[in-house]
């Protein structure tokens, strides 16, 4: 598969242009960010003569299901830590859990309470204990060999643009975005969650101060959806053909569209949207939005 450039065909006031950079066509089931910030961290793992990736994630985890795959790929056992205990006897009817351990992951549950814990040194020494030697891949799969491998998301003929916008989970493709940037460019990140945490933690990574974070559009927090936003995401696959994920691309995508139509983005501007990916997740989702007697999200006619 490989990524392009995809012109929105949309009329949008002020003459400003859209294009979406279709980083979900990236890996068949590795996709878009995540392939991105697995590359690095895989060569690495390697180097250190690694035979096991441990990861954390959540039960619709985008990471957890491209780490089982990817780790399959090439040639990594794979160790699941997932939030959430009562998921234990639930895999067969989650989605991403099925995928996951349907290729090779093993899977830890744990309480809430416990995952909090994730990144204290106790935490890790009992993993080790149990689980001998492995190649630590954090949540999201956030590090400076992530950030490494987003930094190749922008070509060169991605210099057309003024303005280029993403969905920001823990931080780590914004940072790749900002760093391979010309200075004359603004990076607009979308978080998916509430809170304002993540600035801290993209300054760790980023080398330039050409971006700020949109917080408006998260709708309520990570994971949180509604009927407007669900409308929107059928209705922009409708027009386009382009499916997005409710989590992080279909917010972002939502939210540019917005400002756009309040004046934010100067006139004539050329504005490029980074499909992170995700859709994986969006069987998930419509499980549950059948569950409360919502629309379930379209991806295909």
């Amino acid at each position: 598969m490989k990524v392009f450039n995809q012109h929105i065909n949309i009329d949008f006031p002020n003459h400003i242009s859209l294009t979406i950079k279709r980083e979900d066509l990236i890996h068949p089931f590795v996709s878009g960010n995540k392939f991105r910030k697995l590359k690095y961290n895989l060569l690495q793992a390697k180097d250190e003569n690694k035979a096991t990736l441990l990861t954390f994630g959540g039960a619709f985890s985008n990471h957890i299901a491209a780490v089982a795959y990817a780790g399959k790929e090439h040639g990594f056992k794979t160790i699941g830590i997932i939030r959430g205990d009562e998921l234990l006897d639930k895999i067969q009817e989650n989605p991403t859990l099925k995928f996951a351990q349907e290729n090779g992951m093993q899977f830890e549950f744990v309480s809430r309470e416990e995952y909090r814990l994730k990144s204290e040194e106790s935490f890790i020494e009992k993993l080790q204990d149990k689980f001998g030697d492995f190649y630590l891949v954090p949540e999201g799969g956030t590090n400076e060999l992530a950030v490494k491998g987003c930094e190749e998301i922008l070509t060169d003929e991605d210099s057309v643009f003024n303005y280029v916008c993403c969905a920001v989970g823990t931080g780590g493709t914004i940072s790749g975005l900002i760093n391979s940037s010309l200075q004359n460019q603004k990076i607009l990140g979308f978080p998916a969650l509430k809170g304002d945490f993540l600035t801290d933690e993209i300054r760790i990574f980023a080398k330039k101060d050409n971006w700020n974070l949109i917080s408006d559009y998260h709708f309520g927090g990570y994971g949180k959806i509604n009927l407007e936003l669900i409308e929107f995401i059928n209705a922009f696959f409708e027009e386009t053909k382009v499916p997005l994920d409710p989590i992080y691309t279909g917010k972002m995508v939502f939210g540019v569209i917005d400002l756009i139509n309040k004046n934010y983005f100067p006139a004539h501007s050329k504005i490029l949207l980074i499909h992170t990916g995700g859709l994986q997740g969006i069987d998930g989702m419509n499980i549950k939005l059948k569950q409360k007697k919502l629309p379930i999200l379209k991806t295909n006619d």
